[in-house]
């Protein structure tokens, strides 16, 4: 039921990411990292947070500043491409050159419009980052953290899968709870797909009555 709940309401997948980042303050980290890649990495999601909560929650700042704002953060920590790449799976192979360059566009933009009034609903909770682990398939490193809240209640798990390549470290999927919000917008953009007797166009449509309706 939990997992449900999670699910249900994490999405789309990567407005998830930036949401959870720009609401919750880092408190610092717990345990040391075994490694410079893992200390690094630990550090890189303390950073995002702590100057996502900084910007985007200041008062006296119109929703255009706070939209751009909110894009620079994106750009600077996340790996935008490569995740809307992997989120839209196999059809990134079928669709055109001129589809794939909307739907990054308006990937973002969703991230963007959809998220950007909720950065003022922080309310104290805190991320605290626990231990960091290197994958030795991937060369990715796992960051653990935890969300708590003011009130009490259960803490929730959050995982961060960072990436490091030519010097500059990018967040590629986030998991809560252990579900990946990677997996779980994949699997939805290829139902919408689905449902659209198999056309990019279909997702694209989708996406962009999101936007109107978020405007």
């Amino acid at each position: 039921m939990l997992r449900q709940r999670l699910t249900a309401a994490l999405r789309p997948f990567v407005g998830v990411l930036f949401l959870i980042a720009a609401m919750f303050a880092a408190t610092g980290a717990g345990n040391a990292a075994d490694s410079q890649a893992e200390a690094k990495a630990s550090a890189f999601v303390q950073s995002l947070a702590g100057e996502a909560i900084a910007a985007l929650t200041a008062t006296g700042v119109s929703r255009d500043q706070r939209e751009q704002r909110a894009r620079d953060l994106l750009s600077r920590y996340f790996a935008v491409d490569t995740i809307g790449r992997w989120v839209l799976g196999r059809y990134w192979q079928q669709a055109t050159p001129e589809q794939r360059r909307d739907y990054l566009s308006l990937f973002e933009d969703l991230i963007i419009t959809t998220y950007v009034d909720r950065f003022s609903r922080y309310s104290g909770e805190k991320l605290q980052v626990s231990h960091a682990v290197a994958d030795e398939n991937s060369g990715d490193v796992l960051v653990f953290s935890q969300i708590t809240r003011p009130t009490g209640g259960q803490p929730v798990d959050v995982n961060w899968r960072v990436r490091e390549r030519d010097n500059s470290m990018k967040i590629v999927d986030v998991y809560v709870e252990g579900v990946s919000l990677g997996q779980t917008q994949r699997s939805e953009f290829a139902s919408v797909i689905s449902r659209n007797g198999g056309k990019v166009s279909g997702l694209l449509d989708e996406m962009r009555r999101r936007l109107n309706r978020a405007a």
